[in-house]
């Protein structure tokens, strides 16, 4: 009988050494996928995340991590040093900022959307001019924080240009970013909301009452751009140029953007 506890013994201890060293080869592999860090405007979400999906499985050494937001709130993310790689902006502003400010490299616009006022898909409102939200049937309006949040910025920029901004000020009710206007609308906590093209076709819960004239507010452009202090400098460069191409223009576009002329 010895002999054969020793020999399970020893079997035991060559059966714990392979799982041993099988173990760290594994925590290696899996460290070795490099996380490209994407600040994206709240409204690229859907699109991005169908984008990354194809993207992942051609690369499968690359983890992409999306951090979502109203664009002022990234710009000043990546000012004050918050990790990002590529970012992705609702707005030239927000951009141009970054470059003048040297934290941004490579940069292109790439996409352009529409600005929409949308009410409850149950809603009976009809609207046909956005002077109209002084009407008493829409109680709250919501609109994006124009500081940070450029739909609220064309939403400011319409309403001041048809001179009712001051007059809707007690009508107002702020987000945090466009998405949160849209679920704003889509629970009946405001009675219409500005929001993008792309982000009233996300949802069956809303419906686009008016098509905002785009004579009223600056140019809706979407730019992207490389991330001066990326750590993966390569890797950002392939993402960034994987964004435009055809594949990843398709995506885009089966969303409701334009490509940038």
């Amino acid at each position: 009988m010895g002999m054969f506890k020793k020999l399970a013994v020893v079997i035991m201890a060559a059966l714990l050494a392979v799982g041993l060293s099988a173990m760290p080869e594994k925590q290696v592999q899996a460290a070795s996928k490099t996380e490209i860090t994407v600040s994206a405007a709240a409204s690229l979400q859907d699109s991005l995340d169908k984008i990354a999906v194809l993207y992942e499985k051609q690369h499968p050494d690359i983890d992409l991590v999306f951090n979502y937001g109203a664009s002022g709130t990234l710009q000043k993310q990546i000012e004050q040093g918050a990790p990002a790689d590529l970012f992705f902006s609702a707005g030239d502003k927000q951009m141009t900022a970054l470059v003048n400010g040297g934290l941004v490299s490579d940069h292109k616009e790439l996409l352009k959307n529409q600005l929409v006022l949308v009410v409850p898909s149950d809603s009976k409102a009809s609207i046909t001019a956005i002077t109209q939200l002084t009407d008493k049937g829409f109680k709250k309006v919501a609109v994006g924080q124009p500081e940070s949040v450029p739909a609220g910025q064309y939403a400011q920029q319409s309403l001041t240009a048809k001179k009712v901004w001051d007059k809707l000020q007690s009508k107002l009710v702020f987000a945090k970013d466009v998405r949160q206007v849209l679920s704003y609308v889509e629970t009946g906590n405001a009675d219409a909301g500005f929001v993008y093209k792309t982000d009233a076709l996300t949802s069956g819960k809303v419906k686009i009452a008016l098509t905002v004239g785009t004579h009223v507010h600056k140019a809706i452009n979407y730019p992207v751009g490389i991330v001066k202090d990326s750590k993966h400098t390569a890797e950002a460069k392939a993402f960034y140029s994987y964004v435009q191409t055809k594949a990843a223009s398709d995506i885009f576009t089966s969303y409701g953007f334009k490509l940038a002329e």
